[in-house]
């Protein structure tokens, strides 16, 4: 491929830098002019459609609507669509007011993917959970190219956003496409002006986080050809801050794995530090802040009774599932993910054990757990611990029941089917137990403490409280 970057006169009679992409095939030069792309983002005349309204889709659709795009949001799930369409919202952080205005800005919700034909781009933000089998799960991405390849069409920009292993994008999503759809993806040195430009991006989404604006979270992205990282760069670079281009869609996909594994070995690490701290009766969290006080070379990762959210817990699994397919064994990273899953076994042995104490059996008693996000402050059930800590409870024959103020019920999922509402507060004493695993910032743990006759405490909620009642675990 030859590149040329030329200068011409915009539409506003300034001088502006227009891309032109040269690519030779049989000995005949076709130019790909991305400088209608680039004009066409300027002026905010793209139509975005973006697949997945979850919490990660439906925050990446405001903020391009936001920023003057019409947007359109797909979904399969019909009254996600009708609750959209009619200004309410199911996403704890996000306020009924923030789509009612989106509304009237040009934004709306289908589950009608023959309308992906009339989109300029489409960012794909769809589940890749694990199998039972700790495989990746990617029938969501699957079905998705199978139901949008058919209305594709020439110029337009496909953008994976899902977090996946290496390779999911070229082995995958480019495959997909060409097997079903009418058009061809452009690559380097092999592709016609008239196909479809494919890169992959990776969500960085941290629901509850209000000390950072999504638009300064940096964005990478990784096209199959020079094209589509170009046209994916100038897309995000009208609502975030600062773009990342990476060779490769197959970087861009390692580089968020990277991130969350990086986070996963941490939090394993401290996690196998408390259980330790637990024997040897030190306090880790008063260790972890001490060792906090150096200034370089230390970064504080808090214990706590396992991992949640969608990323985190999954991406160990997905990257040892591709490293055995070529031969290499990822042990460090596998042992991480192990100690990590082990942590809700370790809080229902501490359940049992307090009970015990107070010569209760764990069958039978009585057991309130306090939070079932997988976080603080967020309405998130995606791979709560709370929820495998629930089933264990139940199959030792406990009488759980939860409260949480951000999830009024806890019906079916992938993995689960509890079908229970939350509780109220106002009857603590009459539980053998209140466990608590998800630290949200409104309950009055002092209170709860009072009023309770053991607390078992697995996020350190209750620290700088002195009682009996209290269990640390």
């Amino acid at each position: 491929m030859i590149t040329a970057e030329h200068r011409m006169k915009d539409r506003n009679g300034k001088n502006g830098e227009v891309i032109a992409l040269l690519e030779r095939r049989n000995g005949v030069a076709r130019t790909v002019d991305l400088a209608a792309w680039r004009e066409q983002v300027k002026q905010r005349e793209l139509h975005i459609g973006i697949i997945g309204l979850g919490y990660v889709g439906l925050p990446l659709a405001l903020l391009f609507n936001d920023k003057g795009f019409r947007v359109t949001g797909f979904d399969i799930d019909v009254t996600k669509v009708d609750r959209l369409n009619s200004g309410q919202s199911y996403i704890y952080s996000i306020e009924p007011e923030q789509i009612q205005f989106a509304r009237t800005r040009h934004f709306r919700a289908t589950a009608d993917f023959r309308e992906i034909a009339d989109v300029d781009a489409i960012l794909i933000c769809v589940p890749t959970p694990l199998s039972e089998h700790r495989t990746p799960d990617l029938r969501y991405i699957a079905t998705t190219i199978d139901a949008i390849a058919p209305y594709l069409r020439s110029g337009q920009l496909l953008v994976l956003e899902s977090t996946t292993y290496p390779g999911t994008t070229e082995e995958i999503v480019v495959p997909g496409i060409e097997r079903i759809g009418s058009v061809r993806v452009m690559r380097n040195g092999a592709a016609t002006k008239d196909g479809i430009m494919v890169a992959f991006s990776p969500e960085r989404e941290d629901p509850g986080n209000k000390n950072v604006n999504r638009c300064d979270v940096p964005k990478v992205v990784g096209g199959v050809d020079a094209s589509a990282t170009a046209a994916a760069s100038m897309l995000y670079e009208s609502i975030f801050r600062r773009v990342v281009r990476v060779s490769s869609p197959g970087a861009a996909e390692m580089t968020k794995l990277l991130e969350n594994i990086y986070r996963c070995v941490n939090i394993a690490l401290v996690n196998e530090l408390k259980l330790l701290s637990l024997r040897m009766g030190i306090d880790i969290w008063e260790v972890i802040d001490a060792a906090s006080t150096k200034p370089f070379g230390f970064q504080p990762f808090y214990p706590g009774p396992g991992l949640g959210g969608h990323c985190i817990p999954i991406d160990p699994f997905y990257l040892a599932w591709k490293a055995r397919e070529v031969g290499f064994s990822t042990r460090f990273i596998e042992l991480a993910g192990e100690i990590n899953e082990s942590m809700p076994h370790h809080v229902l042995q501490s359940v049992a054990s307090a009970l015990n104490q107070q010569d209760k059996p764990l069958k039978g008693s009585t057991v309130l757990v306090l939070g079932v996000a997988y976080k603080r402050d967020v309405d998130d059930l995606r791979e709560s611990p709370a929820l495998v800590i629930i089933e264990m409870l139940q199959q030792e024959g406990a009488k759980v029941s939860y409260n949480d103020p951000l999830v009024p019920s806890v019906g079916r999922g992938r993995k689960y089917n509890l079908g229970m509402y939350s509780q109220p507060l106002d009857n603590l004493d009459t539980y053998d137990c209140v466990l608590i695993v998800t630290d949200h910032s409104s309950y009055d743990y002092e209170a709860i403490v009072d009023q309770a006759r053991l607390v078992v405490d697995s996020r350190n909620a209750t620290r700088g409280l002195t009682s009996a009642k209290i269990v640390r675990c």
